[in-house]
C-alpha cells in the first residue's frame, strides 16, 4: 500500500469508527462487535505504519462517547477509561512481556485476575459516608451523564452500603438473557418492535429522560473496580473485589486468580466453554495485573490503562443448509420470515432456525431456499444468517416470496410504502388477538375499566374469548372465576361492559385499531359518515375527500372495510347492542365555526378530552400544532413550547378563565 492510499484508508476509517461510534452512544448499533473490532484494528495498524497521518480526533486516541440532552454533565474524579482489544494469545504474551519488564525494574509480582467482559453499559457510582448520592455513565471517560435517579431504580444498587464510608466504585450495567427475551417479547405487544440486543436496550434504558420508564426495564449490575476510596488502602485488585462484596454489592461473579499469563489463557479458554451457561452476555474476558502498585507504576495511556487488556471472542461460524423459510405472525400483525435449518451447534447451542427480520433482508443477503449460508451467534445471544456459500448452489435452490395473505387467518397481508414489514390486516386473526383485544378496551377505544392485559390474557388462555366480540358474551362466573372471591370485582367488570356499549361512534371505531386512525382522525370518520356501515361501504374516492384523511389513511380504512373478518366482527358487536352510529345531537350553536384551536399545559376543570370536545361541539377545530392559521391557544398550567410559538406569531392566547367565559 502506497503512503497515498494508506492515508486515504486512514481516513475513510477514522470517519467510519466515528459514524458507528456515534450510532453505538446514540443505542443504534449498526455493525456487529466482530465487524467494528476488525475495522478498529485495520485502523490501529495503519496508524502505527504510518503515524504521521494520526489526528487528536481519531478514534484510537479518545474514548467515543455522545452527551443525551436533558442529562447534567459529570466530571469523574478518577477518568474510566476503555480497554485496548486483542484477538490472540500471541497478543496475550506480548502483554505479558510488556508487563514482566516493568515488573522485574521495580521488583514486583505479576499476577493477574481474568474477569467476563460484560456486554453492558459502564457506570460510576458515588457514596457519601455510605450513602449513594451519584451516578453517572462513562461518557467520553472524563465527562459522564448524571443517571442517578435512573440507576436508583436498578434493585441490585445498595441505596446505602456497610460501612459509613467515601467511596466511588465502577460497574457495568446490563439485562440478562433471560430478561431480555422476556422484555422484547413484552415490547413486541406493546409497540411491535423488538430491542436489536442486550447491550442496547441496557444502554437505552439507562439513559431514559424519565426514571419511570427505566424502572420498568429488568437492569442489573456487576461491579469491577474500586475508582475512588478513603480510609483504606488495598495490596490488590482481588482483595478489593472480596470488599466490595462484604459491603453489599453485587460484584461480577466470574474473577479468576492467575499466577502467570499461561494460567489467565487457560482461564479465557474455561470461560469461553461455559459462556453459554452464563445468564447475561459476555463479548470477551479482561485480563488486570492484580498487584495494585505494579498498577500504579505501570500508569495509563491517554485513552487505556497499561495494566489491563481484553481479549475479544471471535464469533464462532458454522456452514448449514437453509432447508425452508416459512412466517410467523406476530402479535401486532407483523409477518416475520423464519429460517427453518439443517441443526447445527454454534457457540455451544443447537440451531435450528432464525429470524430473517424481513423481504428486504433475504434480498440483501440473496437467500434462496436449499442454499447452503453461514450463520454466527449475534450478540452472544441470537444466531443470524452472515452469507451464501453461492459455489454450492447447484440450481435446485428456490426463490422465496413473502405471502399476499396472512398464514394464520387467510387475510390480506401488506406491505405500506416506506415500511419494512409486511402484516396482517384482519381483525380476527388468532394471532393478534391479545394486542388487538388489549387496544379495544383501552381507555382511547372502549375504555372498559378493569379488563387489563392479564384478565385478557387469562380470558384468551381459558378460551372464554376467542374474538372480540366475546367480550360482550361474557358471563358473571366466568369472570368471578379469574380472581380468588372475584365475584365484586366480576359485578364492576360487567357493569363496565354494558356501559361501554353507549359509547360514541368515534370510540368504536379508533377501538378497532385501523392503522393510522387515532382518536383525532376517528372523531373526523364519525362525524363525516354517522354509521359505520357508511364508512364500510365508502370507496376510496369518498374517504380521500374528507379533510384531514389523507391518502395513506384512506387506503388503510379501505382496505380494513373490505375484509370479511371486520365485516363479521362488526355485525356480532351489532347483535350484542355496541352502538354503531354517531348518537350526537348536533349544536346549533357554532360560535367556534372557523376557528382553529391548539390546546398546551393542564387545565385545572377539564381533561384535554373535555376541552377538544367542547369546542368541536361549538364547530371548531383542534390542532396538535401551533401555525399561523391557530386562532387560539387555550394555555393552562405549565405551559411549554407552543406557548411560546403562539407569542412569537401573535395569536391570542386564552387562560381557563377566559374560555370559560367563552362557552
Amino acid at each position: 500500500m502506497s503512503k497515498t492510499e494508506a492515508k486515504k484508508r486512514i481516513e475513510e476509517l477514522q470517519g467510519l469508527l466515528q459514524y458507528y461510534n456515534q450510532k453505538y452512544f446514540d443505542d443504534e448499533q449498526i455493525v456487529s462487535d466482530y465487524e467494528y473490532d476488525m475495522l478498529m484494528k485495520e485502523l490501529k495498524e495503519l496508524e502505527k505504519q504510518y503515524p504521521e497521518y494520526i489526528t487528536n480526533n481519531s478514534v484510537t486516541q479518545k474514548v467515543g462517547a455522545s452527551f443525551k440532552k436533558g442529562f447534567k454533565e459529570v466530571i469523574h474524579e478518577v477518568p474510566l477509561q476503555s480497554l485496548q482489544d486483542v484477538f490472540s494469545f500471541e497478543e496475550l504474551i506480548e502483554f505479558d512481556k510488556r508487563i514482566q519488564k516493568k515488573a522485574e525494574e521495580y521488583g514486583k509480582k505479576t499476577d493477574y485476575v481474568v474477569e467476563t467482559k460484560i456486554d453492558g453499559l459502564s457506570a460510576a457510582l458515588k457514596y457519601v459516608k455510605g450513602k449513594f448520592v451519584q451516578g453517572a455513565t462513562r461518557g467520553n471517560g472524563t465527562v459522564g451523564e448524571d443517571v442517578t435517579k435512573n440507576l436508583e431504580t436498578i434493585k441490585s444498587i445498595p441505596k446505602k452500603i456497610k460501612e459509613e464510608i467515601n467511596i466511588t466504585v465502577r460497574g457495568e450495567v446490563f439485562i440478562g438473557k433471560k430478561e431480555f427475551e422476556k422484555m422484547n417479547e413484552d415490547k413486541e405487544l406493546e409497540e411491535g418492535i423488538s430491542f436489536a440486543n442486550a447491550r442496547n436496550a441496557a444502554a437505552g434504558s439507562l439513559r431514559q429522560l424519565d426514571s419511570r420508564v427505566t424502572q420498568t426495564r429488568p437492569l442489573d449490575i456487576y461491579l469491577f473496580n474500586v475508582q475512588k476510596i478513603e480510609g483504606k488502602e488495598f495490596n490488590s485488585h482481588y482483595e478489593e473485589l472480596k470488599y466490595l462484596e462484604k459491603l453489599g454489592f453485587k460484584v461480577n461473579p466470574v474473577r479468576i486468580y492467575c499466577k502467570n499469563i499461561e494460567e489467565a489463557i487457560e482461564a479465557i479458554k474455561e470461560v469461553e466453554k461455559k459462556r453459554e451457561e452464563l445468564p447475561f452476555g459476555i463479548d470477551g474476558a479482561v485480563v488486570k495485573v492484580d498487584n495494585l502498585s505494579l498498577r500504579q507504576e505501570l500508569g495509563t495511556t491517554s485513552k487505556t490503562p497499561r495494566w489491563a487488556i481484553a481479549y475479544k471472542y471471535p464469533p464462532e461460524k458454522k456452514e448449514t443448509k437453509l432447508k425452508d423459510i416459512v412466517c410467523q405472525v406476530g402479535r401486532t400483525g407483523a409477518i416475520t420470515p423464519m429460517a427453518i435449518l439443517e441443526p447445527v451447534v454454534v457457540a455451544g447451542s443447537t440451531i435450528s432456525k432464525t429470524t430473517l427480520h424481513n423481504e428486504d433482508f433475504i434480498k440483501e443477503k440473496d437467500l434462496k431456499i436449499g442454499d447452503a449460508i453461514i450463520i454466527q451467534k449475534a450478540g452472544d445471544v441470537i444466531p443470524e444468517v452472515v452469507e451464501v456459500v453461492k459455489e454450492k448452489r447447484d440450481g435446485t435452490q428456490k426463490e422465496f416470496e413473502m405471502p399476499k395473505i396472512c398464514p394464520v387467518c387467510g387475510a390480506l397481508a401488506i406491505r405500506e410504502e416506506g415500511e419494512a414489514v409486511t402484516r396482517c390486516t384482519g381483525i380476527e386473526c388468532p394471532a393478534k388477538l391479545l394486542r388487538n383485544i388489549i387496544h379495544f378496551v383501552s381507555k382511547e377505544g372502549m375504555d372498559i375499566e378493569g379488563l387489563g392485559a392479564n384478565i385478557v390474557e387469562q380470558l384468551i388462555k381459558r378460551n372464554l374469548v376467542q374474538n372480540i366480540a366475546d367480550i360482550y358474551t361474557l358471563k358473571l362466573e366466568d369472570i368471578a372465576s379469574l380472581k380468588k372471591e372475584g365475584k365484586k370485582f366480576a359485578l364492576n367488570l360487567m357493569t363496565a361492559i354494558q356501559e361501554s356499549k353507549k359509547n360514541s361512534l368515534y370510540k368504536l371505531i379508533t377501538a378497532l385499531g385501523v392503522r393510522h386512525v387515532g382518536v383525532k382522525s376517528a372523531k373526523t370518520i364519525a362525524k363525516h359518515f354517522k354509521n359505520i356501515d357508511n364508512m364500510l361501504k365508502a370507496t376510496k374516492e369518498e374517504l380521500n375527500e374528507i379533510e384531514d384523511i389523507g391518502e395513506i389513511t384512506a387506503n388503510s380504512i379501505y382496505e380494513f372495510s373490505r375484509q370479511e373478518q371486520t365485516i363479521d366482527l362488526i355485525q356480532r358487536l351489532k347483535n350484542s347492542g355496541v352502538n354503531t352510529k354517531d348518537e350526537e345531537v348536533s349544536n346549533l350553536d357554532r360560535r367556534f365555526e372557523n376557528m382553529t384551536f391548539v390546546l398546551t399545559g393542564s387545565l385545572e376543570k377539564y381533561t384535554r378530552e373535555e376541552a377538544s370536545n367542547i369546542i368541536e361541539s361549538y364547530g371548531g377545530k383542534v390542532s396538535s400544532s401551533v401555525s399561523k392559521k391557530t386562532t387560539y391557544v387555550l394555555a393552562g398550567e405549565e405551559a411549554g413550547s407552543k406557548l411560546v410559538k403562539a407569542q412569537d406569531l401573535g395569536i391570542s392566547i386564552l387562560s381557563e378563565q377566559e374560555f370559560e367565559k367563552m362557552i
